[in-house]
């Protein structure tokens, strides 16, 4: 979960580096959107991911 908070910290700090107005260049409307969308399915993932269960000796 960690790193998914990561990514989208990542993606939001990519989306404020636009020099843009309004945010409207590469970075604010394609690059960052799509880190922060790979941020939350990295989160889906890690929230629905079950271990598997040890084996006893």
């Amino acid at each position: 979960m960690v790193a998914g908070v990561i990514v989208l910290l990542v993606g939001f700090i990519i989306m404020s580096m636009d020099k843009e107005p309004y945010g409207f260049g590469f970075l604010g409307l394609t690059l960052g959107p799509i880190v922060v969308l790979a941020g939350f399915i990295i989160e889906l993932f890690a929230i629905l991911h079950t271990p598997e269960p040890k084996e006893k000796k």
